[in-house]
């Protein structure tokens, strides 16, 4: 029984340890921009696209 007990400490010392690293990054601003990561795959093809182009021009 003792081991349930140092389980549900531990496991309780962790999530603290995780939400305090949580709050930490929402104070550095970590989470604002929710809007380039949804784009952010339609305009990669685009520049790797790009770069093609030019390691094609510079190769001929």
């Amino acid at each position: 029984m003792e081991v349930v007990y140092i389980t549900i400490g531990v496991s309780v010392i962790i999530a603290i340890i995780f939400f305090g690293v949580f709050l930490m990054n929402l104070k550095k601003g970590q989470y604002e921009d929710v809007y380039t990561p949804s784009v952010r795959m339609l305009f990669d093809d685009e520049e790797k696209s790009k770069k093609q182009k030019q390691k094609d021009t510079i190769n001929k």
